[in-house]
């Protein structure tokens, strides 16, 4: 098992689950993060710790394609290890419904 960053990131990125991750397996594209599933060991102190609740096991059924996102991002990505400032309108986007149309592929 490992986690997985959904749709709820999406314009938020507000990266407090990297400043606790003991692995550093967080990459970072232009507008979410992802999470590396082989690197992933599955502590989850990452998941209470986003904002977001942008976080969940790759077991729980909103998962599914964010699983596979998270792994393929993960290995095109630049990974990060250490928080940064979110998006000046990250409080805006929270909680909002329907952000997977907005996922950039673009690296951070």
């Amino acid at each position: 098992m490992a986690y997985v960053v959904t749709d709820g990131c999406i314009r938020c990125k507000y990266m407090d689950c990297v400043s606790v991750c003991p692995v550093d397996c967080f990459y970072a594209g232009e507008n979410m993060l992802v999470i590396h599933p082989d690197e992933c060991i599955d502590c989850g102190v990452c998941e209470p710790e986003c904002p977001a609740a942008a976080i969940v096991p790759d077991t729980d059924p909103g998962a599914g394609a964010w699983a596979a996102l998270n792994a393929e991002y993960a290995a095109k990505w630049p990974n990060i290890t250490e928080k940064g400032a979110p998006p000046e309108d990250a409080d805006a986007w929270n909680g909002r419904d329907g952000k997977a149309a907005l996922f950039s592929p673009t690296a951070a």
